[in-house]
Parts: structure tokens; C-alpha cells; sequence
């Protein structure tokens, strides 16, 4: 049996499906969550608020990941292309689960301004995707490094007795790193300047709002 062909109209619902279980839901995730066997501990006031913070900024990023993917996925040119977006997308996913959980375990909440944040990356995917495949693989590369330096500052920024975030993190490193190989591998085109610091801005800008709203 031959794999059905997606309309444009289709496209766009599955597109607006997967906006809503992100934003509004907690997709489930299709691995196993890193810190499962690792110890938590309880934390002082002050280490709870500020590891919540950390990992609603994480959380706030696979939104965006979400919504980018998905976005350059949906006008990618080339059918392995559009695969591969959609296959780091769902790992994206089980990252997005993983924050959720220890969110929920921190006694905290995901960012309320989500919505906003899913529009934003999505009509930037959109906008990667239509310069073409190589660009668009190229935005996985430079979105992915970031991600990878993001992550190494969290990582040192966690409170000492944070494990298992630190695991969750770990295991996000690993997965991001892999995305921007085989995006390079694949094909991705270098992003000329200014577009890297202006990626870098918007996410500086992200971070700021996120770890408290």
C-alpha cells in the first residue's frame, strides 16, 4: 500500500493539530524519560524557583522547535527533507514531555505566553523553509548549535542536587547535537550573518521572559 499524499489542506490541519496538542496538551513521549532512575532530592525555595525557571526556558524551546520543524517541514521541497525535520520533530517532542514532567515535579508551570511563542517559530520556519532545502537544513545546523551552547550554560547554571534535570538536559544535548549532524549531512547550506546573531537576540530575548512568565 502506497503512503497518501497530503494536500495543502491537510497539511495545514495536521499542522494546526500539532499547534494545539503543543501549546495546550502534554504529547506523550516515545522514549523514556532520562531521570526515570535517577534520585530527586528536595530543594531549597530559592534552588526550586530557579531550576523551575531553567527548565521553563527548555520547555519554552521545544515549543519553538516544535513549531519551527513543523513550519519547514510543511513547505520543504524535497520529501527526505521534509522526513528528516519531521523525524528530529518528534524527538523534539519526547524533550518537550520530558521538561513538562519535571516542571510538574518542581511544582511549577510552562510559560503562559506558549501560544505566542508557537506563532512566532512557526512563521519563522515558514520563512526558512521557502528559501529553500539547503537553507532550511541550514537553520536546523545553526538552530541546533544554539541550542547545544544553551544547554551547556543550564547545565552549569542547575542547582548541585538538580540530577534529574541535569539528566533530561544531558539526554537533550545528545539528541540536538545528532539533529544539526544529519542536518549537515544532509545537505544544510551555511546561514550568511546577520541571520546567526539575530537568532542569537531572539533567543537571549526568550530566555529573559521565559524564566519567570
Amino acid at each position: 500500500m502506497t503512503a497518501r499524499t497530503l494536500s495543502p489542506l491537510d497539511r495545514i490541519l495536521a499542522d494546526s493539530q500539532r499547534a494545539l496538542e503543543t501549546v495546550f496538551a502534554r504529547p506523550p513521549a516515545h522514549r523514556p524519560n532520562p531521570a526515570a532512575d535517577t534520585p530527586d532530592v528536595v530543594l531549597h525555595e530559592d534552588e526550586r524557583r530557579h531550576a523551575a525557571g531553567l527548565m521553563r526556558i527548555n520547555h519554552v524551546g521545544e515549543v519553538c522547535a516544535q513549531a519551527l520543524y513543523v513550519g519547514q517541514a510543511s513547505v520543504a521541497r524535497d520529501a527526505g527533507t521534509r522526513a528528516h525535520l519531521l523525524a528530529a520533530a518528534q524527538e523534539e517532542t519526547d524533550h518537550l514531555a520530558w521538561c513538562a514532567d519535571r516542571l510538574h515535579e518542581l511544582d511549577s508551570r510552562p510559560s503562559l505566553l506558549n501560544p505566542l511563542w508557537y506563532a512566532g517559530s512557526y512563521a519563522i520556519g515558514l520563512l526558512a523553509g521557502l528559501r529553500g532545502d539547503g537553507w532550511n537544513l541550514g537553520f536546523v545546523v545553526e538552530t541546533e548549535r544554539q541550542v547545544e551552547a544553551h544547554l551547556d550554560e543550564h547545565l552549569q547554571r542547575l542547582p548541585p542536587a538538580d540530577a534529574r534535570s541535569r539528566a533530561i538536559l544531558s539526554q537533550m544535548k545528545i539528541d540536538e547535537a545528532r539533529h544539526a549532524d544529519n542536518a549537515q549531512a544532509a545537505g544544510a547550506r551555511a546561514l550568511p550573518m546577520p541571520i546567526p546573531r539575530l537568532m542569537s537576540l531572539a533567543s537571549k530575548v526568550m530566555k529573559a521572559v521565559a524564566y519567570r512568565v
